[in-house]
């Protein structure tokens, strides 16, 4: 019998990815599979500590194996802003990813040095017992946006090794060296073990 664990987004972008990177190895459940339409507070001041509060609430209100992530942009020349706080950089409610850029090339205007990476954490709870994981993907802010593809900051992300950002290379290239991918990875191996 395949092996289900609960996703605890309710983000379709990052649904969508992580089912393209798990493919048939493991059945992924939504927040709406499972009935949950909760909105999940994500008040801690770290990356882990986001996934960590996402899992432990699907965890103790469900009773299923479940894992969550939190994924931040930390740009060097911003001491690691917007970090934690990646989706709602620009403010307001909600995920404006047009703003957040917006916000952020601004802030870089000037600015040459540009690197930045993305990072993700995931936690795992399996069984009651929490399991971290993290991907880090290096990279470099452009100075405008390139690409349609992809969402959040990936139009103004360009990783290392490589001409074009995240927007332009397409989803399933994406998917082979993303930071979430990186993570995911991770989680694979585990769950294979």
């Amino acid at each position: 019998m395949k092996r289900k664990l609960v996703f605890a987004t309710n983000n379709a972008h990052k649904l969508d990815e992580i089912r393209s990177i798990l493919g048939e190895r493991v059945e992924i459940l939504s927040l709406k599979d499972i009935g949950c339409d909760a909105d999940i507070p994500e008040t801690a001041d770290t990356l882990e500590g986001n996934a960590a509060l996402k899992a432990e609430y699907i965890y103790r209100h469900y009773g299923l194996d479940c894992f969550a992530d939190d994924t931040g942009l930390e740009v060097e020349a911003l001491g690691g802003a917007p970090g934690v706080y990646s989706a709602r950089y620009a403010g307001g409610e909600g995920h404006d990813s047009e703003a957040n850029m917006r916000k952020l090339l601004h802030e870089l205007e000037g600015v040459t040095q540009r690197q930045a990476q993305f990072r993700t954490a995931i936690c795992l709870i399996e069984g009651g017992t929490e399991h971290l994981f993290e991907g880090i993907v290096r990279g470099s802010i452009t100075e405008q946006k390139q690409g349609t593809a992809g969402f959040g900051y990936d139009p103004i992300f360009r990783p290392e090794g490589y001409t074009e950002t995240f927007a332009e290379m397409g989803n399933e290239e994406k998917n082979r060296i993303s930071h979430r991918a990186r993570a995911v990875q991770q989680l694979v191996t585990y769950l294979s073990r």
